[in-house]
């Protein structure tokens, strides 16, 4: 294997670890169900390890669906952009102390770049994990618990962040941390090339 592969691999696997753990810890920084100035750095910081964390999930299955892989890894980049915007909303609206109604009012005023850049591209996230959860059981590129775990916890994902339900966010994101953490560390160690 060439030095960049293995390179990108042990991004690919430290990013697998990084990433849902960092939306994991966000989630402890909620106050009223919104991000505060340490969550939404957390998540911001989160969504940029999500991007090669994905790109790592999707060149399992590259080789056998090249257009899924390529296509469905940009709906899942927007999906990552969409949350780091959750990210900093919060991060601005707990440091300058702007109100979620607040926040919400102005935003309609300009329906159409928020909708675009936070509300219609925010379930590509869930959806994404959801879609690749599934192609990666039935090309049989990882264990079927570890798809499986990524479906359950695409599905509680938007469960919790829709209400904002703290217990349902720690829950969703302890399900996704097992299978990625496991897929992270293989890739570390060399073990799932």
């Amino acid at each position: 294997m060439q030095s960049y592969q293995l390179q990108e691999q042990k991004l690919w696997g430290l990013s697998l670890i990084i990433a849902p753990l960092l939306f994991s810890v966000s989630s402890f920084f909620w106050n009223n169900g919104e991000y505060t100035l340490t969550g939404g750095t957390l998540l911001v910081i989160g969504s940029v390890f999500w991007i090669p964390a994905f790109m790592g999930l999707f060149a399992k299955v590259r080789h056998k669906m090249p257009t899924y892989a390529t296509w469905g890894l940009l709906i899942a980049i927007y999906g990552c952009i969409s949350g780091s915007n959750f990210g900093i909303r919060g991060l601005y609206a707990d440091v300058f102390g702007i109100t979620k109604q607040a926040l919400l009012d102005e935003a309609a005023l300009f329906p159409l770049p928020f909708n675009l850049t936070m509300f219609w591209a925010g379930p590509l996230f869930p959806l994404s994990l959801l879609v690749l959860g599934i192609v990666l059981i039935r090309s049989k590129a990882v264990p079927v618990w570890t798809g499986l775990l990524l479906c359950v916890g695409a599905l509680c994902f938007p469960l919790s962040r829709i209400p904002r339900s703290e217990l349902m966010a720690h829950i969703a994101d302890g399900i996704l941390l097992v299978p990625l953490v496991y897929l992270g560390v293989r890739l570390l160690r060399g073990t799932d090339r």
